[in-house]
């Protein structure tokens, strides 16, 4: 099920943004089987049976430092419709599996290859992570306080700016191969994702709306109407009354000063604005607040950590957390009315498919069990 259904996407094992592209291709019902190393990698790199993002797919190890093992996996690539890989430019191609190899099998095929700094310009070759690029890209510089940015998780470069635009580049290029019979590469920089995220506030700068420096903007913790409180019990709640009939609302239920706190107010006034809201949120506890704000036009929300969030009553009713292989995680996102996506298997160990995989590509028994005997297939 799920609109991916018969879809074949292989990818290269890798970690961060590549696996998290392939268990939104495989969540949306592609058979994404990912290429493991014959032993595990240290670093970063989680086992997969433990990595939520290895859900949903199958897995085979292969040595790609053998002849057999690069041959083997073309073999596969014959079946398959994309392709993702994450190591930096030019690995590939030295491997003997880089675009123009996999073409001349494969004409077809969609070459998905996420880098944080892109397959050309002077950075191409140099380690980085989420932090190194959007620091080049004016998003790190714009999230913090007024003396320092602050570090924020790698949910704007790796996911955002990284695996969401190389899987909207795949399927854009899997469509296009599927009018033209022909596949191409998408270089999904890290770079350009986080630099296309921060489009709308060029705009807005150039109007006049929006600051280079911290804490002087409307959405940058500036302003009293978009910010965070603590409540009495140290929680939080998320302030975000922007349209006036909700700022109006949101004045009354809190019973703050109506002239004070009127339409319109300057920048200028913003801190001391800041302090007084402050000071009504420190009166009472987070549920309170919940109680008597939550759902209402104030747009006021409890600030929830990720095993709070799991249990609120609005994501539990619509099933937005689910338990895959007794981890409690989100469940597949978007959902699609004739084609849902069905809840996706438990991840699996590295190689533990090998046999089924090569078995499904025409390889025969004997061929399987050389490939294991020799080492190439773990």
């Amino acid at each position: 099920m799920g609109p991916l259904n018969g879809f074949r996407i292989i990818e290269l094992k890798g970690i961060g943004p590549g696996p998290y592209a392939g268990m939104l291709l495989a969540d949306m019902g592609a058979d994404v089987l990912v290429v493991e190393r014959s032993t595990r990698p240290g670093g970063l790199a989680m086992p997969s049976a433990q990595d939520v993002h290895s859900r949903g797919k199958r897995s085979i190890a292969l040595d790609l430092k053998q002849p057999e093992g690069v041959e083997t996996l073309l073999r596969l690539i014959d079946t398959a419709d994309g392709l993702i890989e994450g190591f930096r430019p030019g690995v590939t191609e030295r491997l003997g599996v880089g675009p123009e190899d996999c073409f001349a099998r494969r004409p077809q095929l969609v070459y998905g290859r996420i880098t944080g700094w892109g397959q050309t310009g002077p950075l191409s070759q140099a380690p980085g992570h989420d932090i190194n690029y959007i620091a080049l890209t004016g998003s790190l510089a714009a999230i913090g306080s007024e003396q320092k940015p602050a570090v924020p998780l790698n949910l704007i470069g790796d996911y955002a700016g990284g695996s969401l635009f190389l899987v909207s580049g795949m399927l854009a290029a899997m469509l296009a191969a599927q009018k033209t019979g022909k596949g191409q590469v998408v270089d999904a920089a890290i770079t350009d994702g986080s630099a296309h995220l921060m489009s709308g506030f060029y705009g807005w700068q150039d109007i006049g709306f929006w600051k280079a420096k911290r804490a002087r903007n409307l959405l940058d913790g500036a302003a009293h109407h978009y910010n965070v409180y603590e409540t009495a019990d140290e929680q939080f709640v998320a302030v975000g009354p922007l349209e006036p009939q909700f700022y109006t609302a949101f004045i009354e239920l809190l019973g703050l000063d109506a002239e004070a706190f009127g339409p319109g107010q300057s920048i200028t006034k913003w801190p001391e604005l800041v302090a007084a809201v402050a000071h009504v949120f420190a009166q009472e506890t987070l549920a309170t607040w919940q109680q008597r704000l939550e759902g209402t036009d104030a747009c006021v929300s409890p600030v929830l950590d990720i095993n709070a969030a799991t249990r609120h009553p609005h994501n539990v009713a619509r099933g937005t957390y689910i338990d895959v292989g007794g981890v409690v995680q989100p469940a597949p996102a978007p959902r699609f009315s004739e084609t849902p996506s069905d809840a996706p298997d438990a991840p699996h160990a590295e190689g533990i498919d090998g046999d089924a995989v090569l078995a499904d590509a025409g390889f025969g028994e004997d061929e399987i069990a050389a490939l294991r005997e020799c080492g190439v297939l773990g």
